[in-house]
């Protein structure tokens, strides 16, 4: 048998232990493996909005970094217009 084998036949084992414990729990017991369940899923899902507003955040912050350049772009064309119209004149 190769470790792998031996690795997932231990998870399998550990798995079924866990269902029967949980089985032959109190109702009391029961509530609160629900409520560690319960709570890890809320932290994942604040982990998840979490890195969902960071990465809004930085693209709102690399939206605005390339309008502020833009802008100055437009500004410097627009100061080299005025400076060859006045050559001109």
């Amino acid at each position: 048998m190769g470790n792998k084998t031996k690795g997932l036949l231990a998870l399998v084992g550990l798995g079924a232990l866990a269902y029967w414990k949980y089985k032959n729990s109190s109702d009391e017991e029961k509530q609160m493996v629900k409520d560690k369940i319960n709570t890890a899923k809320d932290n994942f899902n604040k982990w998840g909005n979490d890195l969902k507003d960071k990465a809004n955040n930085v693209a709102s912050q690399v939206q605005d970094k390339a309008s502020s350049v833009a802008s100055q772009v437009k500004d410097q064309a627009e100061d080299v217009e005025n400076q060859a119209q006045q050559a001109v004149n």
